[in-house]
């Protein structure tokens, strides 16, 4: 008893210190620098720190007490030898304006250096918090010199980017990872900053000139891999892809990177550099799940791609893909990708049906079933059998709670209930929602959810909502034209309702979706000039500029654009990625 005392005693002292410092740096952030200073003179009495006497010295240099700083730090290097305390005397020196005695300090803690190199960091980090740089740098290479053991380039990297002399800071950077190839993944975030799309900015050109001489010089994959992951910055895919091609000749055990470039070429719509990856994929693949993520994604650019005459053909090719490789578990998710053929291109939602339902009977894990339920759900509200459809979603989420695919199916019951209607049920399943662990679900609810709560009470009847709804389902069933057929009678029947802007950006999606890029252009257009102060004008800001400058090859139109994301919605989930185009479009060189 008397043990678990002393403990609690000193667990409550421990905590009152803790409590204590906070305070005084609470004290020292607001800027109330006496009483930061009694604070931390009360803590250095209790426990006498190096870290309270810093802060104790900070303090006074604040209240501009710089002779009794001294005093401190010259009394500090009578307790103890650590050679960063000579650039603190020289900083206090500084302060002073006695700038000959300040730079007598400096040269003496970089003189430390060479006596013994192992206080390098000590001293250069001593330097950089004063924003002292070109000392620092001094400080790190003569230690690197004395010993070439250490390895400082990552540090002077940094100072090399504050400086804004990019091509040190890329070179250094690469001199690291060339010591430690592991460090290449955290390089690549640290050059994010400083390159773009755009193939000619000078940053862009310096780091690809330094990896080319880096590669002659010293071939080694990391080269590669960086060359690749700059040319993908870049929308080079052609030649990421032979960089990729190098280093899986290097090591033929895993084709997931040249997948995954297939992946990104498939996400920005370069369906004819995705095809070539595939067909490498193809021919240098013996997995059988690689071969069949392959073969699906090519037919999945054809349906995309495909007009009503192709869509026999696409037919054939799933059924070949079957009759070689079964309709077993292995071959699930291509199964699942025909009933979505099926019953979203060819319009046979009942075969579709009927497809997976067989599918059902497989030996499948629960996530496998729960994958097929999610297809059968969406393709039973292509048909308008909404109350089927819940029956399957429902399961999903019995079977499978609180996973992604649970939550997901929890929003297919929102949106289905929404598409009958049922808006009170929607609205509820749809605040369950708002704090999903995937960021994407929750953004749809919250976007659904306001849709909802915004135009349900507009009238008792909810006609306007309820054609909105018919006409977003229209949407999910491909039936775009008869969608924006019907976006019109409620623009029409509707004018002035709280409805009118969505009905109108949903429209202009339709019609990008259809190619109808001057009308989508003008119905953006037209959102930006009536409801410049609605929730939609970001969206519509952002879309009108993708277009032009994606689609019509207008970038100075986009650039205005995406000018207007960041000077005028700044809480817009667009801002980053409108700052980042805008940037790139100007020519900058991105930081």
């Amino acid at each position: 008893m008397r043990q678990i005392i002393i403990c609690l005693a000193f667990l409550s002292c421990g905590m009152l210190f803790s409590q204590s410092e906070q305070l005084a740096d609470d004290y020292f952030r607001r800027g109330e620098f006496d009483k930061a200073l009694m604070s931390y003179q009360k803590l250095n009495e209790k426990k006498k720190s190096s870290k309270y006497i810093y802060k104790i010295v900070e303090t006074l240099q604040q209240l501009e007490r710089y002779d009794e700083a001294q005093e401190q730090i010259l009394q500090r290097m009578k307790e103890i030898n650590y050679p960063p305390l000579l650039v603190e005397l020289g900083y206090n020196y500084q302060l002073k304006d006695s700038l000959d005695l300040a730079n007598k300090y400096y040269k003496e803690a970089i003189q430390k250096v060479e006596e013994k190199p192992s206080y390098t960091y000590g001293i250069a980090k001593k330097f950089q918090d004063f924003s002292l740089l070109d000392q620092a740098l001094e400080a790190y290479k003569k230690g690197m010199e004395l010993n070439p053991d250490l390895n400082f380039n990552m540090q002077m990297a940094r100072i090399y980017g504050e400086q804004g002399n990019i091509e040190l800071l890329f070179s250094n950077y690469l001199d690291y990872i060339e010591a430690k190839p592991t460090f290449l993944s955290t390089a690549k975030r640290a050059f994010s900053d400083f390159v773009s799309e755009n193939k000619e900015n000078e940053n862009n050109l310096t780091l690809r000139t330094l990896l080319l001489k880096k590669s002659q010089s010293n071939p080694q994959p990391h080269w590669n891999n960086m060359l690749s992951w700059l040319y993908i910055q870049q929308k080079e895919y052609n030649k990421a892809f032979i960089q990729e091609k190098a280093l899986y000749r290097r090591d033929q055990e895993s084709l997931s990177r040249i997948i995954d470039l297939a992946m990104t070429t498939v996400k920005q719509k370069d369906y004819k550099m995705s095809n070539s990856i595939f067909e490498y994929v193809l021919e240098n693949s013996q997995d059988i799940n690689t071969i069949l993520t392959a073969h699906q994604y090519m037919l999945e650019i054809e349906i995309e791609n495909a007009d009503e005459k192709q869509l026999k053909d696409i037919d054939e090719k799933f059924n070949t893909l079957f009759f070689e490789y079964g309709k077993y578990e292995q071959t699930i998710a291509l199964q699942i990708a025909y009933g979505n053929f099926l019953a979203f291109n060819k319009k046979q939602p009942k075969d579709a049906s009927d497809f997976l339902k067989k599918s059902l009977k497989l030996n499948l894990s629960n996530f496998q079933e729960a994958t097929v339920k999610l297809k059968l759900g969406d393709i039973l509200v292509f048909q308008e059998r909404f109350n089927e459809a819940l029956i399957y979603y429902t399961q999903i989420q019995a079977n499978l709670k609180n996973s992604t695919i649970s939550q997901e199916a929890r929003f297919k019951v929102a949106k289905t209930s929404y598409y009958k209607g049922d808006f009170e049920w929607a609205e509820s399943q749809l605040k369950i929602l708002k704090s999903s662990t995937s960021q994407l679900i929750a953004n749809d609810a919250l976007e659904l959810k306001l849709l909802i709560s915004d135009n349900k009470d507009e009238d008792s009847l909810q006609t306007a909502l309820k054609l909105y709804s018919k006409a977003d389902l229209m949407s999910f069933q491909n039936k775009s034209n008869e969608a924006i057929a019907l976006l019109d009678k409620i623009l029409k029947e509707h004018k002035g309702e709280s409805i009118e802007d969505q009905a109108l950006y949903m429209q202009a999606k339709l019609y990008e979706k259809t190619k109808q890029i001057d009308k989508a252009v003008a119905t953006y257009e037209y959102i930006i000039a009536n409801y410049r102060d609605e929730i939609l004008a970001d969206d519509a800001h952002f879309y009108l500029a993708e277009l032009y400058q994606n689609q019509l090859a207008q970038p100075e139109k986009a650039k205005e654009l995406y000018e207007k994301i960041i000077f005028n919605h700044q809480d817009s989930i667009y801002f980053i990625e409108a700052r980042k185009r805008f940037r790139m479009l100007r020519g900058d060189a991105i930081n």
